[in-house]
């Protein structure tokens, strides 16, 4: 039994364990490891305390995946409830459907009695009030937070600090099977109804029992023009050993058209429960992994790739 992570995830790695220890699915673990994080206000990047879009609402997306048969369900772009883990893996097994955005996901939340809760935090509304002032003329402010002029602003959304961010964790229970699961508030400022690779099965997130799993954080944009998750797992498939799938993975993976857009990072575990975490940005990644023989996670870094010139 195993749980790999991204490092934002590491201080509820334990509680993800416990469950499997006990007996519960690999999907209960994940689910269990990302709503942690989801309820974390110190993380904005996902869930509650995640920084806002252009007109200061918290817009989440989520997906779940179990490898045993590859169902999937995810929601996109969900305003008003803390955990879009919970209501993707509710779509996964009580829907026909596998994504559900905005409107319509909200209303099958609150069919499903999830609770209505406010994920905009004091911390995360000044911050988006100051890059607002710091971007927007005085003048131009009634047009955009009515929703009448906003495309001229997308470029606030280019803030190097906030284009990015995501949980993104596997579990392996005591029967062998996979499930991986990715939440995120998406980029920071970033235009309404705006999704990322998050929510996206194959391009933020993928796993296959036969032969492992991915997922991604960085520049969503860029897995989804890759399907980056899908293409690592692939290689697996094909017999290439985890370092090399995410090699070429990454490898192969589009050229950001900006600097800021050039972190990309490929979280990976094979059948096997071998993991890593790989990335173009010189800056490095952590994550973080724990198995059912230790006391507590270990962390380690993320190995870096260079793209090829």
């Amino acid at each position: 039994m195993i749980i790999v992570a991204t490092y934002n995830a590491e201080a509820y790695i334990a509680d993800g364990m416990a469950l499997l220890r006990g007996g519960k699915t690999a999907l209960d673990a994940v689910e269990k490891v990302i709503q942690g994080v989801e309820s974390d206000t110190r993380d904005h990047s996902v869930g509650v305390g995640g920084y806002p879009n252009l007109v200061g609402e918290v817009e989440l997306d989520a997906s779940i995946m179990r490898g045993a048969d590859r169902a999937t369900g995810a929601v996109g772009a969900v305003r008003g409830f803390a955990h879009p883990i919970s209501i993707a893996r509710r779509v996964m097994e009580a829907s026909p459907h596998v994504l559900l955005v905005g409107g319509g996901a909200e209303d099958f939340a609150r069919e499903c009695g999830f609770p209505e809760e406010e994920t905009l935090t004091p911390e995360a509304a000044a911050a988006w009030a100051e890059r607002l002032r710091a971007n927007v003329a005085l003048e131009e402010m009634p047009a955009l937070l009515a929703r009448r002029k906003l495309l001229p602003f997308t470029l606030m959304t280019r803030d190097p600090e906030r284009t990015h961010g995501t949980v993104n964790v596997f579990a392996m229970d005591g029967r062998g099977r996979i499930a991986s699961g990715v939440s995120t508030s998406g980029w920071a400022w970033k235009y309404p109804g705006r999704l990322g690779d998050s929510p996206l099965i194959g391009a933020g997130n993928y796993c296959d029992d036969r032969y492992g799993a991915a997922a991604c954080t960085g520049h969503g944009e860029l897995a989804i023009r890759g399907s980056l998750a899908r293409c690592a797992v692939m290689h697996m498939q094909y017999g290439k050993p985890l370092e090399e799938a995410c090699r070429e993975t990454l490898a192969d993976s589009p050229q950001p058209a900006a600097p800021e857009g050039s972190v990309l990072v490929l979280l990976a575990m094979d059948r096997e429960g071998r993991n890593g975490s790989f990335t173009t940005s010189p800056k490095g990644w952590g994550y973080a992994y724990m198995d059912d023989a230790m006391e507590k996670p270990v962390r380690a870094d993320s190995r870096v790739f260079a793209r090829p010139e």
